[in-house]
């Protein structure tokens, strides 16, 4: 969640203009064939060039795909959330009951300094990603999908187990996804008895206790170690950081050292919007994820030579969401009146024409998985397509009444929507600008009301200050994840070691409110067990209970699904080609940096 939520930031940040300088490189600025890569770190404005090169480090100079290295690059699959492209591991088998993943590691892979990547490598950063709570390795007793074993079978070869007691099928990805570090570098942050730290703190009782959180502080020496020099597994090396830009030179050890095209790559520094508008205006980048900006901007940027916006599946969508403590919303008819009043082609072709497709309905689904799930369900659901009597109907079903042109409560006293969003996030506000203007036309009174920003933004909509708020939601591609962004905790649903329980509207940071059970086919549903479920579930197993779910937010509408986001990537043909078009290739983690991993599967060629 953290890596989507640093994407939907980078889609508003503030704009701000700033001259871009940098130092001067080994090969000609302009790039030339099989020369300089120029791209940018979507993930995180602002180079620090006093920060380490450590993957850890929230500021630490060390690039995904460029220079560190994971197991393997794990895809947005529609369905399968363990399928990936291989990183360090070159192969992998995973046991038919998900119990187990032995790994195979690339024979030739090596560390910029020449020493051979082995299965230490591996352990050793296993045992750094159990100090961060990493995927699949926590330390908090009875976690879904937590390793259980981790065995170095040979030098090439490491076996992880799955702890059975509360299994995950999407335990694969989560070891899959692990940064692999240098153990000659790195193994000085892992004392010597780790392994038997670890090993305690699986346990009960004091001592457990004790274990655990000597693991867990752990986690500060690890964020804060600074190596020497950047030592990688990957296909590029950082040589030299300024405040202007970061500077990865070729690996000459990479096992795939032979088909990754660019000698050297720079990452420029940015603070905000505008600084990319310009970089890609002008040509600079051969690569950047995507970045909101208005139409004439983007206008600009297919317009500028060898430039190519390139789009693949995002499993993430955007949703108005309602706090139904708060009167009316805790009323049915009122959130089905207001679905029919939205136009949602209308709100996504001013919020988000390039990074967003409108949603065919609400489900909780990315309409592009809901066809992959529930092929049979989604034709049959309530689409709400804009309907003004449709929505009168609702809202005097409501007990709402129409006076002088203008909705109000049934008590007869004022009615206005109060939609709140964070400052910069200009996709979000240009969506609820145009919402209101669609409400007030339609007689119901509207604002929109801007927070500081994003973490103020998260806490305040958590403690339930909100009435209406935008919600990220359908977060694939695991069917867990999908549907726990609606019948999660932000709804009162918590699990903990697979039991699940619920919290009361207002407590436990359940904000959204929604009723612990809902009428679905004339059966009534507890859709947080049902989301439960979903975290163990196989794939045949999870269809129809995302099916249920579909139809529960269908009807109930916690929120209104209003687009689903597209991965939308600038790439530019100057220079290099070979830019993948494949959609497979595109879902990538979240779309933000896989050019790294396109270069070093081979897939860029330097222009000729």
């Amino acid at each position: 969640m953290k890596r989507l939520a640093a994407v939907v930031a980078l889609l508003g940040l503030a704009t701000v203009t700033a001259a871009c300088s940098g130092g001067s490189t080994k090969t000609s600025g302009s790039g030339g064939g099989g020369g300089l890569f120029t791209t940018i770190d979507v993930n995180r404005p602002g180079l620090d060039a006093s920060a380490p090169a450590n993957p850890y480090n929230p500021k630490g100079n060390s690039f995904p795909g460029y220079s560190s290295m994971k197991l393997g690059w794990v895809k947005n699959h529609l369905t399968d959330p363990n399928q990936a492209l291989p990183g360090i591991a070159a192969s992998w088998e995973i046991a038919p009951d998900n119990s187990a993943i032995t790994l195979k590691l690339q024979p030739n892979a090596k560390w910029s300094d020449g020493k051979p990547v082995t299965a230490d490598d591996v352990k050793m950063s296993i045992g750094i990603a159990y100090t961060q709570g990493s995927t699949a390795f926590s330390v908090t007793p009875g976690a879904a999908g937590a390793a259980a074993e981790v065995t170095v079978v040979d030098p090439q070869t490491v076996k992880i187990t799955q702890d059975m007691a509360n299994p995950s099928p999407k335990f694969a990805r989560g070891v899959l996804d692990t940064t692999v570090l240098p153990s000659h570098v790195w193994s000085s942050v892992l004392p010597a008895d780790f392994w038997d730290k670890l090993k305690a703190a699986r346990g009960d009782g004091a001592d457990a206790e004790k274990a655990r959180a000597e693991v867990t502080t752990l986690g500060q020496k690890v964020i804060a170690f600074a190596p020497p020099k950047d030592v990688s597994a990957g296909p590029f090396v950082l040589e030299r950081v300024n405040p202007s830009e970061a500077l990865l030179v070729k690996n000459k050890y990479f096992f795939n050292a032979a088909n990754v095209a660019p000698s050297q790559v720079k990452f420029l520094n940015y603070t905000g919007n505008e600084q990319i508008w310009n970089y890609l205006t002008a040509g600079k980048l051969d690569h950047a994820g995507f970045t909101a900006a208005p139409t004439d901007v983007m206008n600009r940027i297919k317009q500028a030579p060898g430039n190519e916006v390139i789009k693949g599946y995002s499993p993430v969508a955007v949703s108005m969401a309602f706090n139904q403590s708060k009167k009316p919303y805790d009323n049915v008819h009122v959130r089905r009146g207001l679905a029919f009043l939205i136009d949602r082609d209308q709100v996504t072709k001013v919020a988000s024409p390039e990074g967003g497709t409108p949603a065919t309905t609400t489900t909780g689904i990315h309409q592009k998985a809901a066809q992959a799930w529930i092929p049979d369900t989604l034709p049959k659901l309530e689409q709400y397509k804009p309907d003004v009597a449709k929505a009168e109907a609702e809202f005097k079903q409501a007990g709402l009444t129409k006076k002088d042109g203008k909705w109000t409560l049934a008590d007869g006293t004022a009615w206005k929507v109060s939609m709140h969003a964070p400052a910069g996030f200009s996709d979000w506000l240009s969506a609820q600008e145009n919402i209101k203007g669609q409400l007030v036309k339609a007689g119901v009174d509207a604002e929109v009301v801007t927070t500081a920003d994003y973490p103020l933004y998260l806490e305040e909509l958590a403690a339930g200050k909100y009435d209406v708020g935008f919600w990220l939601m359908a977060l694939g591609p695991a069917p867990y994840d999908i549907f726990q962004r609606l019948y999660g905790a932000s709804n009162g649903w918590t699990n903990v070691a697979g039991k699940v329980t619920h919290a009361a509207p207002g407590k436990g940071g359940n904000w959204m409110g929604s009723p612990e059970k809902i009428e679905v086919d004339g059966t009534k549903i507890n859709p947080g067990e049902l989301t439960g479920k979903l975290n163990s579930a196989t794939e045949d197993q999870a269809k129809p209970i995302m099916a249920q779910l579909a139809k529960a937010a269908n009807q109930d509408l916690p929120v209104i699904q209003l687009w689903d986001y597209v991965n939308t990537q600038f790439v530019n043909n100057s220079r290099f080609t070979g830019w993948p078009h494949d959609d497979e290739v595109l879902r990538m983690g979240t779309g933000v940096l896989p050019s790294g991993v396109w270069i070093q599967q081979g897939l860029i060629k330097a222009k000729q």
